[in-house]
């Protein structure tokens, strides 16, 4: 099993009461060997020390989580460093407006011969003692998410009309995802909110970010990683004061940037293809291109980002 994430805990200074908690629930909740490949290996880490001690409290207490928070503040990735720390099985729920409760639990098709019952991803993270992401899950309507009250509460099980009961295996964790003001999201009901522990999630810290970068791409030149780390500051504080909209604020976008400049492309070409032509308002653009080429010149090439 690949501890680098348990290693990285440690040189993050979490406390080891935490990380020997972590170690005891892995080895008395071991995945099935078919299991193992559903076990997530990050290439990202998230950095956030006061964050990771909150999410590894509340889940080895064997709370469900909701990461709340707005864009770019890692929500997703911790979700799955998270699964990767505990060592278990991935499902992955993406929420939309259409998700019914068949789509969560499972529903009956024909397989050829004859009507099956066929799971969906909560009920196979239910029964395999998996982590179950439910991404964007303020998206979803209310209505389909009530099934999941019995899921996540005390009551530990899954009735599926016209089968057996369901009991959720004690390991089973689900973690929610949602930001704030998308497009099509709701705010979710008292019931379902009361059986999470709500994590709200802040905005990198410039001291992580800079461990992001560094540990993302090793060679880079302190200098210019430092001008990339204060270009991803001034656009979000273009973006919380509506200067701009938040669609630039990317910081998957600014590490598929540097990516892409590593590839040979010019700091200009890659920023612009991974941050401003994400805007599609031909004046915000403009206005986000003279943000960025203030503090990235255009005109950088891998010899000047990346040390030889």
């Amino acid at each position: 099993m690949d501890d680098a994430i348990l290693t990285f805990l440690s040189e993050e200074g979490i406390d080891s009461q935490l990380i020997e908690g972590v170690k005891a629930f892995r080895k008395k909740h071991n995945a099935d060997e078919e299991l193992q490949t559903r076990i997530p290996s990050p290439e990202l880490f998230y950095y956030g020390k006061d964050v990771w001690k909150k999410a590894l409290a509340a889940l080895l207490a064997g709370e469900n989580l909701l990461l709340a928070g707005p864009k770019a503040t890692g929500k997703n990735v911790l979700a799955e460093n998270l699964c990767a720390v505990f060592a278990r099985p991935l499902w992955n729920v993406s929420f939309h407006i259409n998700a019914d409760a068949a789509y969560l639990i499972g529903t009956d098709t024909f397989n050829g011969e004859k009507v099956v019952f066929r799971p969906g991803p909560v009920y196979l993270c239910a029964v395999n003692g998996g982590f179950g992401v439910l991404d964007e899950i303020n998206m979803a309507k209310n209505e389909a998410l009530a099934v999941l009250h019995s899921t996540l509460d005390f009551r530990h099980v899954i009735d599926v009309p016209g089968y057996d009961k369901i009991v959720v295996r004690p390991e089973t964790r689900f973690i929610g995802t949602m930001n704030y003001g998308y497009a099509g999201t709701r705010e979710l009901n008292e019931a379902l909110t009361s059986r999470f522990a709500v994590l709200d999630m802040p905005l990198i810290s410039d001291e992580d970010l800079t461990k992001l970068l560094k540990r993302r791409f090793p060679s880079m030149r302190d200098q210019i990683c430092g001008q990339f780390v204060r270009l991803f500051y001034e656009l979000a504080n273009k973006a919380q004061n509506s200067e701009i909209s938040d669609r630039a604020l990317d910081l998957r976008g600014l590490l598929d940037a540097i990516g892409l400049i590593d590839k040979g492309l010019t700091s200009g070409d890659a920023l612009d293809m991974c941050i401003t032509n994400k805007t599609f308002d031909a004046y915000e653009r403009s206005l986000i291109h003279d943000v960025i080429s203030a503090r990235v010149p255009d005109s950088l090439t891998k010899g000047d980002v990346f040390a030889q």
